[in-house]
């Protein structure tokens, strides 16, 4: 059956390849105009039920539509996420392996040591998908309403309060840990394998705390399944405006947040991770989806992939300031 495309998107794909003749890139016109020829495995390095798998699985449907290829998500958590995303750095750079990643993989730059790969030498950043804030909850019999509560229950009884997260590295863990050295208290750590299995446990009351996406647990805040005590961004959430942030409520100064993004093996053609970061925009800078995710507390992010790198690299040397200046160390 031939494909007939709509006449804007073969004219930019015509102007693109005389472009690319231009500068004797056939075969990378092949490259792009071909992509993809097979079904695209994303690689989730999180558990099911997460920002990265909620939101790596709405894009995959949004690509599979438009590319006319299957986009199928395959969960490998791990290792705070070393599991996966070793994986996918050793996949085939052809653009049908891709990997969903997070600030978590910035902060491991500078917090494991003996990763066997390094984001920079083996990824090329492809695009951001959207940032979020978190949101600071207490097992709902926690005999601490607020964070100034908190800060005293921890500072009368160090590690006597406990906070779980996905996993070393993950922004749940690094917004703990920021939270502790800013606040000068000590509270025991309890990292899981992915943030379902430390969620169910905040929920169910084996463990003090947790940082969470809002998108993710803010419905169990409004059923009061568990108490709210901050969010981590700058102002106060639309999602959830009776919470005052953490540095209002008495750690001045304080942000955090969880941000995703989408990143391909290192020699992956630039003509496919183009192609890649321009229908990942496409997604993101739509106003419908823009207003969506916004009603979840979530802001999409679209850049080009030269602005894309440049965040990751500026991301890498932020959070190896807070690796070093908090002292985090991974057990």
């Amino acid at each position: 059956m031939i494909r007939v495309e709509t006449s804007a998107r073969s004219a930019a794909w015509r102007v693109a390849a005389a472009m690319l003749l231009a500068c004797g890139c056939g075969v990378a016109i092949a490259q792009a105009t071909d992509y993809p020829t097979r079904p695209v495995r994303i690689v989730v390095p999180f558990a099911p039920g997460g920002s990265a798998d909620v939101f790596g699985r709405f894009v995959a449907q949004k690509l599979q539509e438009s590319l006319g290829q299957s986009f199928v998500v395959e969960n490998r958590p791990g290792a705070g996420a070393v599991i996966g995303t070793d994986l996918v750095a050793k996949s085939p750079a052809d653009g049908h392996t891709l990997l969903v990643m997070s600030n978590t993989h910035t902060v491991n730059e500078s917090l494991l040591q003996n990763k066997p790969y390094a984001l920079m030498r083996d990824f090329v950043g492809v695009a951001p998908l959207n940032f979020s804030d978190l949101v600071l909850v207490a097992r709902s019999a926690l005999p601490a309403n607020s964070i100034g509560e908190l800060l005293a229950a921890a500072k009368a009884r160090p590690d006597g309060v406990s906070y779980a997260s996905s996993g070393p590295g993950t922004p749940y863990h690094m917004a703990g840990e920021l939270l502790k050295a800013m606040a000068g208290v000590k509270i025991l750590h309890v990292p899981y394998k992915g943030s379902a299995g430390a969620r169910t446990d905040v929920l169910g009351g084996q463990v003090d705390l947790m940082f969470d996406a809002i998108p993710t647990m803010s419905e169990h805040v409004k059923t009061g399944k568990v108490k709210a005590l901050g969010v981590s961004g700058t102002a106060r959430s639309p999602i959830l405006p009776g919470v005052p942030t953490v540095a209002e409520a008495g750690v001045p100064g304080y942000e955090a947040t969880i941000w995703l993004g989408v990143v391909a093996p290192k020699g992956t053609p630039p003509a496919v991770v183009a192609r890649l970061n321009a229908e990942i925009s496409k997604i993101t800078s739509n106003a419908e989806v823009r207003a969506a995710w916004a009603a979840q507390g979530t802001t999409a992010m679209t850049m080009g992939v030269d602005a894309f790198t440049k965040y990751l690299n500026d991301d890498i040397a932020k959070w190896a300031n807070v690796v070093r200046v908090a002292n985090v160390k991974v057990d």
